[in-house]
């Protein structure tokens, strides 16, 4: 009989319009409203006062969506409560809170219900329910795993340098906020992110390994795991695995080349430092928001290339942002098909479907129009350099964390914005509009005779 209940509840629930896709968004604005209302305790701050609404909803937003502008530095202005409720933030904006609510019911064992699956295949990008609580279980045990990992070998840095509890826990809030894309760090205000650790490439590499192993998506891991060869993956994860090494490798000689004598980032390092800097700067890119080098410093150049890499972001099902690499990939397979006069897009002998290239146009320009409206709307508001303002625009919309030094001069409007583009960026523009936008049963009713235009 409960069990006959909970269905029905679950029914009524998709009746009213609240689908998986739904779901998943709110469950981050309500970990967002949690998040914020636990921030504005005074005893959060390290002044013992609380730090105000407006300061409260930004962190609790960029925490949650893993993204990592602040408007107020994290060891300055958290203690280690706030702190600690920051990273509580992160993990679950991270993993999603579907994600960590099917391991309380596996836990429990309580039996995971077919409306609950739809909604973790939706918050994991999946467009089936079948293995999905497998595949759950196995991201929560690689990410433990990955995360522990990761924080001995920080520790090994951090406590010879800070001490025995604060080096462990930074240890930890690090590799939590790696693996997790955050960015989030408590080298204070004069540690500039990472620029202490320039010179430790082994502190970078321990970052940035937990920053593209989380950046992959669950899929793939699950994926690489059970088939363990390359001729037998799955398209997606051979399309993401290539994506993700190219993007690497094109950021990193380009910011090499670009950078190498730039007196404001790799100039005065050695040249073995400059190597390391550059591979990491193009990594920290797709949306971790870890510096080792100032971004304000970036050459013209080098921060329009940062905006490319910051929009594409990472990988679907996984702790990054973006449009997604497999989104850019769809569109350049695309527009190779037009140039060719193809009717159809193909990927290594797979047609992709008209349904899902339809798709990544759609979220691409929705992205770039709506990067575009804001930048214009906050620059109205605050003037000052138009780049300057779409480097942190498309960082908060890639949910990248990186910024020029802008966002803690930013009035109340423009952090509000900021905060919207957070949010859209972390639950997808593309599964917002789904969620709120398309109304039940939506579609084409009507179809009118077709017309031919002229193109170009």
């Amino acid at each position: 009989m409960i069990r006959i209940w909970k269905e029905k509840n679950a029914a009524w629930g998709a009746h009213r319009g609240m689908n998986a896709t739904r779901l998943t968004a709110l469950s981050f604005g309500g970990v967002i409203l949690l998040g914020t209302l636990l921030l504005l305790l005074p005893g959060m701050s390290r002044s013992g006062e609380s730090a105000g609404l407006l300061t409260g909803l930004f962190t609790a937003t960029s925490a949650t969506c893993v993204t990592g502008l602040a408007l107020a530095d994290t060891l300055s202005q958290w203690s280690l409560a706030g702190q600690a409720v920051i990273l509580c933030m992160i993990q679950l904006g991270g993993l999603g809170f579907m994600t960590v609510y099917t391991l309380l019911l596996t836990f429990f064992r309580r039996e995971i219900l077919l409306s609950q699956r739809m909604v973790l295949a939706s918050s994991l990008g999946l467009r089936g329910t079948g293995g999905v609580v497998r595949l759950v279980r196995h991201a929560l045990l690689g990410t433990a795993i990955l995360e522990g990992m990761g924080a001995v070998i920080l520790s090994c840095f951090f406590v010879p340098k800070f001490g025995l509890p604060r080096g462990v826990w930074y240890a930890v809030f690090h590799s939590i906020s790696a693996f997790c894309n955050a960015g989030f760090d408590l080298m204070g205000p004069q540690g500039g992110s990472l620029a202490l650790f320039a010179d430790q490439p082994v502190v970078l590499a321990v970052h940035g390994a937990l920053v593209i192993l989380g950046g992959l998506g669950f899929f793939v891991w699950e994926d690489i795991y059970r088939q363990r060869r390359w001729k037998k993956f799955s398209l997606y994860t051979q399309m993401v695995l290539g994506m993700t090494a190219f993007l690497i490798l094109a950021g990193w000689v380009y910011f090499l080349l670009a950078e190498w004598s730039n007196p404001a980032t790799l100039g005065p390092m050695a040249a073995g430092d400059k190597v390391v800097n550059a591979l990491f700067q193009s990594v920290t890119l797709r949306t971790a928001g870890f510096a080792s080098i100032p971004q304000g410093g970036l050459r013209e150049s080098s921060q329009v290339m940062c905006l490319l890499f910051m929009f594409i972001g990472g990988s679907s099902g996984s702790t990054a942002g973006g449009v997604k690499t497999v989104t850019i990939l769809v569109l350049a397979a695309a527009l190779w098909s037009g140039l060719r006069g193809r009717q159809t897009v193909a990927l290594r002998g797979r047609t992709i479907p008209a349904r899902q290239v339809f798709n990544a146009f759609t979220l691409t320009l929705t992205v770039l129009v709506t990067m575009f409206v804001c930048t214009m709307a906050i620059s109205l508001w605050e003037g000052g350099s138009f780049l300057s303002i779409l480097y942190e625009v498309t960082s908060a919309v890639g949910t990248v964390g990186l910024s020029t030094g802008l966002t803690g001069s930013l009035s109340a409007g423009s952090c509000l914005v900021i905060v919207v583009l957070m949010y859209m960026g972390r639950v997808g523009i593309l599964s917002f509009s789904l969620a709120f936008m398309i109304p039940k049963g939506g579609g084409d009713k009507v179809r009118y005779p077709t017309c031919d235009v002229m193109i170009g």
